[in-house]
């Protein structure tokens, strides 16, 4: 199925009035997971400032979440990933003609994301989504600083379960599979997004249910059909089973059999502000 029929099929898809919860709204087109339905769901009854994206740590934009609002919704955006082959592939695709994108080869950090933002990006951003695997938190807490995007887009590590507030400890060149071989180890909990979130004025609003993403939004946007979630009612375990051995060769491991890998390494508390022991 070429890109083009992908998309006429997800045309025909309804945006609901009302979800419980946002993964009611998922379907996938060129998300991984169901992030395509409820991004669309989000922007059609949000109020947005710019129809600019930012999304980073996009790899060669195969699978990614906002490549369904460039083709169709005609957005405009950023895309930027470590891997210069990656960024490349992106250039040479006819959508990069076609639509308004921008690629970048870079390794984000919190040194230059807000200078990389203001050269490239108007002051206003639409939606900005972070997946880097491993400094989430950090780059948020920089950009956060300086940018006030309508929708934030966050992957969280759901392996830290939904009580603890923590995240990795930051680290400049931060690579998880040499963090630690199971891959497991990188991110932050789902509690120090939001706690994170609420501190620059952002409403937690749901989770995919893949349990990797979760979605914020200014709060001054809020509404009847968008409204703020607890993490009580609206946190999300993963079931996706990554984990690998010292030779990089998957392990399937799931529940609590992932986080008692990573047991003992050190962790960032938000609350007490300082590094523990998971």
């Amino acid at each position: 199925m070429t890109d083009k029929d992908r998309v006429l099929l997800a045309k025909a898809i309804a945006i609901p009035d009302r979800v419980n919860k946002l993964s009611d709204a998922e379907y996938s087109v060129f998300s991984q997971w169901g992030d395509d339905g409820i991004i669309q769901y989000l922007t059609h009854h949000l109020k947005l400032s710019n129809n600019f994206f930012v999304e980073f740590g996009v790899e060669n934009y195969h699978e990614s979440n906002t490549r369904f609002l460039l083709m169709n919704n005609n957005w405009s955006g950023l895309v930027m990933d470590a891997s210069k082959k990656n960024v490349e592939f992106i250039q040479s695709a006819d959508y990069f003609w076609k639509y308004d994108l921008l690629a970048l080869h870079s390794f984000v950090t919190v040194s230059n994301i807000v200078a990389i933002l203001n050269q490239y990006c108007p002051t206003e951003i639409g939606l900005l989504h972070i997946d880097i695997d491993g400094m989430d938190y950090w780059i948020w807490n920089e950009i956060s600083g300086t940018f006030r995007p309508d929708v934030v887009i966050l992957e969280y590590n759901s392996v830290f379960g939904s009580d603890r507030s923590v995240t990795v400890p930051y680290q400049e060149d931060f690579n998880r599979h040499k963090a630690h071989y199971t891959g497991l180890y990188a991110g932050a909990s789902l509690p120090a997004l939001i706690q994170l979130s609420n501190r620059v004025g952002y409403a937690f609003v749901g989770a995919n249910s893949a349990g990797n993403n979760a979605y914020f939004v200014r709060k001054e946007l809020l509404n009847d059909a968008v409204m703020e979630k607890s993490i009580q009612t609206d946190f999300v375990s993963s079931r996706f089973r990554e984990s690998r051995d010292r030779k990089g060769k998957l392990t399937y491991l799931s529940g609590d059999q992932r986080k008692d890998a990573i047991r003992g390494l050190p962790v960032f508390d938000t609350d007490l502000e300082k590094i523990i022991p998971f």
